[in-house]
This record gives structure tokens, C-alpha cells and sequence, in this order.
């Protein structure tokens, strides 16, 4: 092997092992050098599959555990009801290229243009309220330390409604590759008082279908073929659980769209939550039920119709 190991990592060595090991053959030395020297990536992710073992961050198991979330750069905890940006980062770096295009309909903080830009993709979110789309983009404008040549912009609106076509067309962009959702989860946390926001549906049904309609008008953005998620999680209520993710899986299934994952992540400290788990404990046990401690990515790609 020293005829190939000169500019070789002490990984792609090992890699160059691992071939020799597979294929039982020193002969086939040359062929690992010839992997590991040439990019093999698939359609939809920047992804070297000759160098798949360095990517041992990304997670591809449907178990996401997380014990505290990332607050590097300008992330913050701040905003009620935010995801953590580990959520975006990972799906962004498995459905997306570097200068592909990124849709978040539920703005909030900016969580996924963070990740955007940090990782290169260009960003376009969409937020009902004005102060917190203000609040928002001065927040990217302090993040100086990712200095990429991403587009990021910001939109007021309502995602039921807004004209798609406008957006794409100011963009110069004829679509988006990817597209998170992370919508209330029902009425748990009440982000506003506009009667558009779905957060204030007053039943389960009208809840479902505010959301169908935010999905009906951005999922056209989507170019056939390529992927989307929903994170949502579940609701106790009048001593019931309420299924959310159930309900928005099935909404989406119903359109024809093919399920390629169901991620289950854990939740440790949510800020509805912090400081009251012997609460919580106490109220489980006298209410005969489970606190939650998990929420679904579910992962869905759009099918050609």
C-alpha cells in the first residue's frame, strides 16, 4: 500500500483497509486509492459516498437523541417555540446541495436560514408576523461569522395565502429543493392573536385543515421528486392525547405523497416545561398518562402528479 498512502488521511487509510479487507485482493488497493481520490454523491446531498465513513455526524437512524440543543453563533432558545437547529442542519446536509434552495413556511426566529446559511444553501422564509419577521432579520444581520455567498430572505405573510409565484419569480428561481415545516403544535403555545395563525384554531379539524391549506399553497414550490419534512409533536388535553402528528401524517399521505421516514426525537427541557418536572412527574402519576418527552420528523418526497 505505500505506492498509494503519500497524501492519504489517516481515515482514507483506514478506508483503503477496509477495501483490501472486502474485497481480499491487494490488487484492489488501486481501485480504494481511484474511491477515495473521486467524488461519488447521489442527486439530492453534496454527500461523498467513496468517503462515507467520515461522515459520522449525520445521523441515518430514526432515533434522534439530543441532550441539549446548539446555541452556537446567533441561535437562541429565546424564541418560544422554536426547533433546535440540529433538526435543520441534519436534513439540510441529507436533502439538499450547496446552493439549492431551502423553504421554511413557519419562519419564527430563523432558525432554518441560520443553518442556510451556515451550510450554504440559499433560504426563504415565511412568517405571519411582522415583528417577529423584523426581529428576525436583524438577527441574521449579526451573524458574521458565517460569511457565505448564500441568498437568505425573509418574507411577511401569511403561508396559507401568499403568492408563491411572486416569491419564486423575485428569487429568479423556478422552485425549492427542500421544504421543513414546523407548525404550532395546535394551541399549546399561542404565538398570536390573527385569526389566521392556526395556532389559534379552535377545534382539531380547524387546525388540520389551516394547516392543509399552508401546504396546499407552498408544496407546488417543491420540485417533483425531492423531499420534505414536518416536525410536530403531540397534545394532553382533558385527559387525552391528541395525536397532532398522526392527524398531519395522514393529511399529507391522503395527498399521495410517499412517506420515506418517521423520526422520533426526544425533548429534555422545553421552555414551557424548564424548572417543573416534579410537576410533571406528580400530574402524570395522578392522571394516569405519560409526559411527553419525544416529537416526529416526518419525512415525506413529493411525488410527480
Amino acid at each position: 500500500m505505500s505506492a498509494f498512502n503519500v497524501s492519504l488521511s489517516v481515515c482514507e487509510r483506514e478506508f483503503v483497509c477496509l477495501c483490501a479487507h472486502i474485497y481480499k485482493n491487494s490488487v484492489n488497493y488501486k481501485r480504494c486509492y481511484f474511491l477515495i481520490q473521486n467524488i461519488k454523491t447521489n442527486k439530492i446531498n453534496d454527500i461523498n459516498l467513496n468517503r462515507w465513513k467520515e461522515y459520522d455526524d449525520i445521523i441515518t437512524d430514526s432515533l434522534w437523541i439530543f441532550n441539549k440543543r446548539d446555541n452556537t453563533g446567533i441561535h437562541s432558545a429565546g424564541y418560544w417555540g422554536n426547533y433546535i437547529p440540529q433538526i435543520p442542519n441534519q436534513l439540510l446536509r441529507r436533502y439538499t446541495k450547496k446552493g439549492e434552495w431551502v423553504l421554511d413556511p413557519f419562519l419564527g426566529s430563523g432558525t432554518t436560514l441560520i443553518e442556510c446559511k451556515k451550510l450554504e444553501r440559499n433560504g426563504i422564509g415565511i412568517e405571519l408576523q411582522k415583528e417577529v419577521v423584523n426581529q428576525t432579520v436583524e438577527l441574521l444581520k449579526q451573524d458574521t461569522l458565517n460569511t457565505t455567498k448564500s441568498i437568505i430572505e425573509a418574507y411577511h405573510g401569511d403561508s396559507a395565502t401568499i403568492d408563491t409565484n411572486k416569491i419564486l419569480k423575485e428569487n429568479n428561481i423556478n422552485g425549492v429543493q427542500f421544504i421543513t415545516y414546523h407548525p404550532p403544535y395546535w394551541d399549546i403555545i399561542k404565538f398570536s392573536d390573527d385569526k389566521r395563525d392556526i395556532s389559534n384554531a379552535e377545534t382539531l379539524e380547524e387546525f388540520i385543515k389551516g394547516f392543509e391549506k399552508i401546504i396546499n399553497n407552498t408544496l407546488p414550490m417543491l420540485d417533483n421528486n425531492r423531499y420534505f419534512a414536518i416536525t410536530i409533536g403531540d397534545k394532553y388535553c382533558n385527559g387525552e392525547w391528541i395525536p397532532l402528528g398522526y392527524y398531519t401524517m395522514d393529511m399529507v399521505l391522503k395527498k399521495g405523497h410517499k412517506l420515506k421516514s418517521i423520526i422520533v426525537k426526544n425533548f429534555e427541557d422545553t421552555k414551557g416545561k424548564r424548572n417543573q418536572k416534579e410537576l410533571w412527574r406528580y400530574r402524570a402519576l395522578s392522571g394516569n398518562f405519560y409526559v411527553f418527552k419525544h416529537e416526529y420528523i416526518f419525512l415525506f418526497q413529493k411525488t410527480s402528479k
